[in-house]
This record gives structure tokens, sequence and C-alpha cells, in this order.
């Protein structure tokens, strides 16, 4: 998912891939890929690329390879392009309201661009007669014209993935949805997040603080697959009816090109313990640095904390009422971060201050009992040890205010 314009891409983003980018088979050439000939008249695949090193490439991405020699068609068709040359396009992206397009390359050319990039490619040829092609191939074509190729961008509900997903419905009558909008899904929106973006620690802790609610909801096996990889692997198990018997929708499966990058685990896990050791890591330095210098330090810590925590707050508090981005409403992580501390500055509402930081700690452990809630584990176990410290320290120096 989230493939970039690749201009402006080097230019914006050269420095961070410094930093972020895992590098391709580094020192080892390997040979272009070598493309078969179609053996029939018309085929048509489905193409799912493993997961990058930048952060937007953690989900994967994947497309719909048609191959027609009398037509003059190997295109890979994908729903994943953005323009940011596009009018206002970084207030567009604040507000939730990002616009990506379809289109068509060269099936070669974008398989040896993601074989450059060390990223899996695995191609399942479908098995679909001539009227289900042609329904395809149709609307393929449709979606990429110019006046047809935009769409308002969703990360969960209208996304490059569930583009395909969408399309594979059409031209096999609605049958996937048939079979998967009733299923649940083995994981839902949350627990996908943190499964791939995992490795990446801060990566992984931004997208827990600024998601709320939403994406805990229990959703279907349909839902489930605005990830690519799902489905491939929906798809590769689906049987399909026809001539008095069923048959595979996927008639051949293989890799095209296999990363080297280490692959993402099947579930989330518990990551909740290393963001308590950098907790309590970074309030002991902070005691630490209390006792070798001034009491006004350990004062303009704390104070510090209330100004950093409310702004943040604020920051999600946007995020939840001035834009579209559904996803991060109703975010128990407000309580971690509460735009009310600024009140607490003044020295006659401290305790006030000490209510906030403690109590909000306090709901979110009872929040993570009830039976639906939101996960906010992660960062409850970052950010509660520097809250209840802060709010000790303003209790046992409340007579100083």
């Amino acid at each position: 998912m989230w493939t970039r314009n690749r201009a402006n891409f080097l230019i914006i983003f050269c420095l961070l891939s410094l930093v972020t980018a895992e590098l391709g088979i580094a020192g080892e050439e390997q040979e272009p890929l070598r493309l078969e000939a179609p053996v029939d008249g018309a085929e048509a695949w489905l193409v799912t690329y493993g997961p990058g090193g930048f952060y937007w490439e953690r989900f994967g991405h994947n497309a719909i390879w048609l191959r027609e020699p009398a037509a003059s068609i190997d295109h890979t068709f994908n729903f994943g392009f953005f323009d940011f040359d596009q009018p206002n396009f970084y207030l567009r992206f604040l507000k939730g309201h990002m616009l990506y397009f379809a289109a068509a390359q060269s099936a070669a050319r974008e398989f040896e661009f993601y074989r450059q990039e060390n990223r899996s490619i695995r191609v399942q040829k479908l098995n679909l007669n001539s009227l289900q092609y042609q329904r395809l191939r149709n609307y393929l074509l449709e979606e990429i014209k110019p006046q047809q190729r935009q769409y308002l961008y969703d990360y969960y509900l209208n996304n490059c993935s569930t583009r395909i997903r969408d399309a594979l419905d059409i031209a096999i009558e609605g049958a996937l949805s048939a079979q998967t909008g009733n299923s649940p899904a083995k994981l839902n929106f949350r627990d996908q997040t943190r499964r791939l973006t995992q490795t990446q620690f801060w990566y992984s802790l931004g997208l827990e603080l600024a998601l709320g609610v939403p994406v805990d909801r229990p959703i279907s096996r349909w839902d489930e697959m605005f990830i690519p990889m799902v489905v491939a692997t929906e798809l590769a198990a689906m049987q399909l009816p026809g001539d008095g018997q069923e048959k595979a929708l996927v008639s051949s499966d293989r890799m095209l090109f296999t990363s080297t990058r280490v692959a993402a685990p099947v579930d989330p896990g518990d990551t909740w313990f290393s963001y308590l050791l950098l907790g309590l890591l970074v309030t002991t330095l902070a005691w630490l640095s209390g006792r070798y210098m001034p009491p006004v330090w350990l004062s303009g810590l704390c104070h510090a904390w209330l100004v950093l925590g409310a702004t943040s707050g604020l920051a999600l508090t946007a995020l939840w009422l001035l834009t579209d981005h559904q996803v991060t409403g109703y975010n128990a992580n407000l309580l971690l971060l509460n735009p009310l501390f600024l009140l607490a500055l003044a020295p006659l509402l401290k305790r006030f201050g000490v209510l906030l930081l403690a109590g909000g700690v306090a709901l979110n452990l009872i929040f993570l009992l009830l039976p639906l809630h939101q996960y906010n584990l992660d960062a409850l176990a970052l950010l509660a040890p520097v809250n209840l410290a802060v709010a000790g320290y303003f209790w046992l120096n409340r007579h100083h205010f």
C-alpha cells in the first residue's frame, strides 16, 4: 500500500531514508525477473507485494496483473498512487481528505522496482471464465480513466487493497463479499496495525497514541482485507461454484521474488513491557538528575511535562474533532495526555493536576478490564510511570506552591 510519486519521494524523504529504509540485497547482483508468456489468451493475476522499509510500506501493497497479448496488455493495475503536487496536498492530508488514484503500468517495470526494493512479489493466477475476466478487465480500464481514477482515501475502509478486493468481488459477482462479509476477522484493525508496525518502536507508539476506539471494534474478514496479504490468503482458500462442482479461485500461486527482510509476526503479541521499561528509565533519570541539581530543576521538569502532555493532548483532540480521521475519535489516551494539564500550571490548581495525572492512569486501567475497550496498554505502560511520578512530586510539594 501507499505507493508514492517517485520524483517527489526522493526529494522529500531522502534524509529519512538514511535512517529508516532497509537496503536491498547488498553486494549481490541478481538476474532480472523472467516472465513467462501467457498460457491462455488472457490471464488475470493477483499480485501481492511484501512490506518495505519505510513507515508507509509496512502494510504491503497489491495490484491486479492483466496479461492479454492480443490487446497489448501486460500491465499491473493498482490504486496506491497520489501526487504531492495536487492542490493543498498537505492540508488535505492533515484533514483526512487525501486523494489517491488508480493507474496501470508495465508489469515488468513494476516488478523490477519492487525487486530492487527487496520486497517480495507473490503472484496468484485467478481461475476466471471469459465473462468474469471481461468484467474485471472492463472495470479496471474504466477505473484508470482520468475522470474516474481519483478516490477519497481511507486507511482502513477505502485503500489500495480494499479497491483490489472490490474489483475482484465485482468480477466474481459478489462471491467474495458473500463468503467473507459475515465471517469474523482473525485480527481487527488495531491488531493488524500493531502486528505490522511493532518492529518500528516510535512509529508503532505514534499510531497507538493517535488511534482511538474505532479501530478496536470487531470486524469481518471482508473488512480485514484492507491488508493486501489477507486478500492473498483469502483468495488462495476460496472455492467458486462451477459446472456442477466447485473450483478453486486460484489456479497457480508462486513467488516471483522472495525478500530477505524479516517477516512480520503472525499476531501482535505483548510489547507493553518494552514501553514500561522506557517509562521507568525516563522517570528514574529525571529523579536522579534532581538529586544533583537545585530544587528548581525537578520542578521545571515536572512543569515541562505538563506543557508537553497538554500540547500532545490538544493535538489528539484536534485529530478527533477538527479532521475527518474518524479512527482518531473517542481516544482514551486523552486521559494520559490531557489538555487540562495546562490548568495545573497555576499554583492554586496543583491538586487538580494531581487528580488529572493519577486519575487518568487509574481510569485507563479500569477501561482495560472492560470486555470491549481501546487497546492502549503500550501507551499506558510508557506514560503511567511519568504521570504518577509528576503527580507524586506535586502532592509532596503541595505546600510549597
